[in-house]
């Protein structure tokens, strides 16, 4: 078992513990059976590990080693002024994986998070024994040739200004507000049960860390990464796919994709109704029982 080094409370009964990486102190979780098949866990963005409170119990109870770990940036993960890329985040989860894991494992995100599972699955099938992507992003951002020209410049200037040295931090303290987090929710959350002031806390604590803002600003001028359709080909393990089909940021369109190669590989899709962003979250009682029952099957 893995001693902790490190360990703060983000939800009863799941604790984190403190890795250093590359001079640079990351947390992560584990929960369960360490005789099982390891499960790794990876937020979206913004998110931390505490977005998975609703899932670790479930699938640790099911008979699985659940890990989940802060990626560089978030959470309670340092927050360093560096140029931050979906690749960097993938040397970490092969790094984590190689010093904590080092054996196949299911790889299980959200958004970005779902994004990185699909590059580790690509890249580095020795690590995985299969992927859940739930509600995947196709970039880290946005692709010039995917905005119309109205939105791209309303998104070019807003980067620039969140970016800027004398206005970045003024127009950070007002996105970052509970407020406007909690507005930002209800857009993107259809089960507005889901969004409780622990949620808000959770996702709004981080943001008030020396260093957030400069995070923020160097994602939203990061290069988007490969393309969904650039890493399919390469993936030989089986995957599940849910999507949460009233999803305003990554519509169930986008996962048109997935469907048509679910003809040729082992990839199962299924939308999840009246759901947004966020199935893991927002719909536990439903998304729980299909990642085990699947798992239990491959």
């Amino acid at each position: 078992m893995i001693a902790p080094t490190s360990s703060i409370s983000v939800a009863p009964n799941i604790d984190k513990q403190a890795w250093q990486w590359r001079g640079h102190r990351i947390f992560y979780s584990v929960n369960g059976n360490s005789n099982n098949v390891p499960i790794v866990l990876v937020h979206g963005f913004g998110a931390s590990i505490g977005h998975w409170r609703k899932n670790i119990p479930a699938l640790a109870a099911a008979g699985y080693q659940v890990f989940a770990i802060d990626l560089l940036g978030f959470g309670a993960a340092d927050k360093p002024e560096l140029d931050y890329s979906l690749e960097l985040w993938q040397e970490l989860l092969q790094d984590f994986w190689q010093e904590k894991i080092n054996q196949p494992a299911v790889f299980i995100g959200n958004s970005i998070g779902a994004l990185l599972c699909l590059m580790v699955l690509a890249d580095h099938p020795e690590m995985a024994r299969a992927g859940v992507l739930l509600n995947s992003a196709g970039g880290l951002n946005h692709r010039p040739e995917e905005l119309n020209p109205v939105f791209g410049l309303i998104m070019g200037t807003f980067t620039r200004l969140v970016s800027s040295r004398r206005l970045g931090q003024f127009i950070f303290n007002r996105v970052r507000q509970k407020q406007r987090i909690r507005g930002t929710l209800k857009q993107v959350y259809r089960n507005h049960e889901a969004i409780s002031d622990e949620l808000v806390e959770m996702l709004h604590q981080p943001s008030c860390d020396p260093g957030a803002q400069k995070v923020f600003a160097s994602i939203l001028t990061a290069p988007p990464g490969p393309k969904p359709d650039e890493l399919l080909p390469k993936i030989d393990r089986p995957l599940l796919v849910l999507w949460g089909d009233r999803d305003p940021w990554t519509p169930i369109s986008g996962a048109t994709i997935y469907q048509q190669y679910s003809e040729t590989k082992a990839i199962k899709f299924m939308p999840i109704a009246n759901t947004g962003h966020c199935p893991h979250d927002e719909r536990p009682e439903l998304v729980n029982p299909l990642i085990v029952d699947w798992l239990s099957n491959i």
